[in-house]
């Protein structure tokens, strides 16, 4: 039986508060497939995981089915459940449809935000910059304290939309990207300074409450994991 540890994965505080057995068992399957324990196209066997979190089959299944919803997890007809396989095709879809998405909350937040939306950001900033300054290490792949950090951020730029099925689509598309973005910071850790140099940016852009250059800068920092994992442009995307 696995024991959910807060710290084990981007999820794991999700899954020590889930509220029944089948949304414990989807936050940690989750959370094991964006650190990369499942890998994509891999078969998720319902005893295989029954005897791994100590859950039983039935909230498994329930847990299961959420994820496919979530687009994390196919169901092949009678034979199961497997992770989606990883491609170009589904990043430039997750990308296109993560870019109308948090762009249509971008210029709600913009228009409806407080001082405290823009404490919010701030502070959101200030932690996940701080965190690579001490630890530049903690942008490599799979390191939940950075990705954590890192949702917070882009979390909190659109937290004064007043939408929360808006916020809960940035939340879904987020953790759909996170498999190809653990690739991306690979990649990019050496450069890290520049990295956060594109969040201080989209930051004081968004403060500054120009809209279209806000949702321009934005699509552009959305972009950037299209574009480094595969070295394409993202899809253009009206806003």
């Amino acid at each position: 039986m696995i024991e959910a540890n807060p710290k084990s994965g981007l999820l794991g505080e999700a899954a020590l508060v889930s509220d029944t057995l089948s949304e414990r068992a989807a936050a940690l399957i989750e959370n094991d497939i964006l650190s990369g324990i499942w890998s994509p196209g891999e078969r998720l066997g319902v005893q295989a995981l029954t005897e791994r979190y100590g859950i039983g089959a039935t909230p498994v299944r329930e847990g299961l089915s959420r994820l496919v919803s979530r687009g994390l997890i196919s169901a092949v007809g009678q034979k199961g459940f497997r992770v989606t396989d990883v491609s170009e095709a589904d990043l430039s879809d997750i990308t296109l449809v993560r870019t109308t998405v948090e762009t249509a909350a971008l210029r709600l937040s913009i228009r409806n935000g407080d001082d405290d939306w823009e404490a919010g950001i701030l502070s959101a900033l200030h932690r996940l910059l701080r965190s690579v300054e001490r630890d530049p290490e903690t942008m490599r792949e799979g390191t939940p304290e950075f990705d954590r950090l890192h949702k917070a951020f882009h979390r909190s730029l659109l937290e004064a939309c007043g939408s929360d099925r808006l916020l809960r689509l940035h939340d879904d598309l987020y953790y759909q990207a996170y498999r190809y973005r653990r690739v991306m910071m690979r990649r990019l850790a050496p450069h890290h300074h520049a990295i956060m140099e594109a969040h201080k940016s989209l930051a004081d852009i968004v403060l500054s409450r120009n809209l279209e250059k806000a949702e321009a800068e934005l699509a552009s920092h959305l972009a950037t994991s299209l574009e480094v994992v595969y070295g394409e442009q993202a899809p253009a995307v009206e806003t």
